[in-house]
């Protein structure tokens, strides 16, 4: 008799994504009636703008409810192809463009396109959760760069041309970065580009956190805007969800050469088809509307990144790199001798403080702590890091 729990499938031991996991839990507890902080998921606390809400709701009401194209409907495809060209200097067809139900859809459509059985996709560390699992999904093997935190968490580029061997297909680059808020200076991501084209290695590209950069030195570099050969060569993601507090709205877009953009394009029509009507529309309304919410988010998470930054630093046995964009903090916790998972399950016990393990995005020797929440919630939630760790330290 068939075992039917047998499987040779490339997805059916993917591990469950551990921010929701964690921000599951928290919330469990919250809603137990127990005192909880939670700084683990990635999501702001702001409300979306109401033009784009109001954009969303004309459309439902004018009927706008039926299937569209399965990239996506025309209009809002050119709003996307102009915002490439207008803001990271890169120039697309419409045709070139997959809109999806979030960023990481559009990330997953890529690499499963681009990708198969006996390729390789280097994946510099610390990484977002998702990326090895979406490797794995595509039979691929995830090839892991570790960054150090001495460099700011850039990848070197001497080690990537190092991690490649002729089965590399891909390279992952995540600037500004989840979980190290990393933004990688444009000498770097030029280095990068050099390389890849050299070698005819493709990049992914996630810029889910491109209007979430905060320092005058620190500037977002797409590396598809470096040149001709280097668009050729790249997939530029990108979604709703951060800068205009759209994380429910699940839309996200991508750019792809042509070739790969009919994968692309073929595989979504097989899976999700389109992404839901109206929200196509409050789409357009954000990235063609007023953006100065925009403007007033990113100034306040950059308050709140120089507050929780200095309070972090403060905690003796904590080490800490300030994060440049996105709004996570990326701690080394390693003078406690605890591994990451340990660390945050006894600080969610102890101290009722929600982090995520740092093993899930490559290194064990961290915690990851979002500061997409109130500065009264960050100054509580690392008077209760600063406890715990005062605890261990007895």
């Amino acid at each position: 008799m068939n075992d039917l729990t047998a499987c040779n499938s490339t997805m059916a031991f993917l591990t469950p994504s551990a921010t929701l996991a964690i921000s599951a839990k928290a919330k469990a507890m919250k809603a137990a009636g127990e005192d909880v902080c939670s700084m683990g998921a990635g999501e702001p606390d702001f409300d979306t703008p109401a033009h784009i809400k109001q954009a969303a709701i004309d459309a439902l009401l004018r009927g706008e409810t039926k299937y569209t194209p399965a990239s996506g409907i025309p209009e809002l495809k050119k709003v996307i192809a102009e915002k490439f060209e207008r803001d990271n200097h890169f120039k697309v067809d419409p045709s070139q463009i997959t809109v999806s139900p979030g960023a990481k859809f559009s990330g997953f459509a890529a690499i499963v396109s681009l990708c198969g059985i006996g390729d390789e996709v280097i994946l510099p560390a610390p990484y977002w959760v998702s990326y090895p699992e979406m490797i794995k999904a595509a039979g691929a093997k995830a090839v892991v760069v570790p960054c150090l935190a001495e460099n700011d968490y850039e990848l070197d580029p001497a080690d990537f041309e190092k991690a490649i061997t002729p089965r590399t297909k891909l390279l992952i680059l995540n600037s500004p970065s989840n979980p190290t808020g990393a933004v990688w200076r444009r000498s770097t991501i030029e280095k990068i580009a050099g390389i890849a084209l050299k070698h005819n290695v493709m990049v992914m590209s996630d810029e889910i956190y491109e209007e979430l950069v905060y320092d005058a030195d620190a500037q977002h570099t797409s590396i598809a805007s470096l040149s001709p050969e280097m668009l050729e060569h790249t997939i530029t993601i990108n979604g709703l969800s951060k800068a205009y507090a759209m994380p429910g709205w699940r839309l996200g877009y991508l750019a792809a050469p042509a070739w790969l953009s009919k994968r692309i394009n073929a595989f979504q029509s097989h899976t999700t088809a389109n992404p839901t009507s109206f929200v196509q529309f409050g789409a357009i309304a954000a990235l063609n509307g007023p953006q100065d919410e925009v403007a007033t988010m990113r100034e306040a998470f950059a308050k709140r990144r120089d507050l929780i930054y200095s309070l972090a630093s403060s905690i003796e046995g904590i080490k800490a790199v300030r994060p440049r964009g996105a709004f996570y903090l990326f701690l080394d916790i390693s003078s406690f001798g605890l591994a990451s998972n340990d660390f945050v399950v006894r600080l969610l016990e102890q101290e009722k403080l929600a982090a995520v393990p740092g093993d899930a995005f490559g290194d064990d020797r961290c915690i990851r702590l979002s500061y997409a929440c109130s500065e009264e919630l960050i100054r509580k939630s690392l008077d209760r890091l600063a406890s715990f760790c005062a605890s261990l330290k007895k």
